[in-house]
């Protein structure tokens, strides 16, 4: 009986063989597990940890213009600065007419100014395969860190298809040839305000917004005979200008959406 005994116990006391490369094991895993616990970390692309005082816009109001030939075919990129949709419509129309015989008026814009400080990002294939014009020139904008910006690719076909890649690849190095080339400078957020008051308040609304450095455009009249105008300004200037607009007029002017 002892000797049953000393065996039952030696066999307790010794590990099996499982239980020996079991724990090694299981030690090592958690050796790799917690040793590097910054492994698996997701470091966000840079373009998307620009805020809005990081961004650049181009300087002044011209219309800047770069030209590339690939296999036979004119990628002509233009540029400028542009605050509102408005502004770049205006912008577009003028360069369609100065390129009635082209294929394509391809086009790309961003921008950071806007109603209640609401930005706006549009793009255009025109009649190019979907998403191989008009993204890859909205890509090139947003990859140079600018915004209230317009990028217009007119393209005249020579003869050669170039296929998706091939223009995917055309267009945004149009783009960022134009964009690159031209002069930047640092972007301030802006933002816009319609309104509309009665004529008589008209001098009380300009020296608002001459005050706190607005510019005043589109003035039109309503059907009622109220002046509507468009206000820009600096973003961090909008709420003091509203509050002003409505004591100088005494709350004779209703802000537009």
């Amino acid at each position: 009986m002892s000797v049953l005994r000393l065996l039952v116990f030696f066999l307790r006391a010794t590990p099996t063989t499982a239980s020996r490369r079991i724990e090694p094991t299981f030690q090592s895993f958690c050796n790799r597990r917690w040793a590097h616990p910054h492994r698996r970390r997701i470091i966000p692309s840079q373009s998307r940890l620009l805020s809005s005082d990081q961004l650049k816009t181009l300087e002044g109001s011209d219309i800047y213009a770069a030209e590339e030939v690939i296999k036979k075919s004119r990628f002509i990129g233009y540029a400028s600065h542009c605050t509102s949709w408005e502004d770049a419509q205006s912008i577009l129309e003028s360069v369609r007419k100065d390129h009635p015989k082209s294929r394509h008026v391809c086009f790309g814009f961003v921008s950071s100014s806007g109603a209640e400080g609401v930005g706006t990002e549009r793009c255009s294939d025109d009649g190019e395969p979907t998403g191989t014009a008009g993204v890859p020139i909205l890509g090139a904008i947003k990859g140079e860190g600018l915004s209230d910006a317009l990028c217009v690719v007119v393209r005249y076909f020579g003869g050669v298809k170039l296929g998706a890649g091939g223009l995917i690849r055309a267009y945004g190095g149009a783009a960022r040839l134009v964009l690159r080339s031209a002069p930047t400078q640092v972007h301030v957020p802006k933002s816009t305000i319609r309104l509309s008051t009665w004529a008589a308040n008209s001098g009380a609304v300009y020296a608002c917004a001459a005050k706190y450095g607005g510019i005043a455009s589109g003035e039109t009249y309503n059907e009622v005979g109220e002046l509507e105008l468009t206000i820009t300004c600096d973003e961090e200037n909008g709420a003091q200008l509203k509050q002003g607009v409505v004591d100088a007029t005494r709350g004779g002017a209703k802000f537009l959406k």
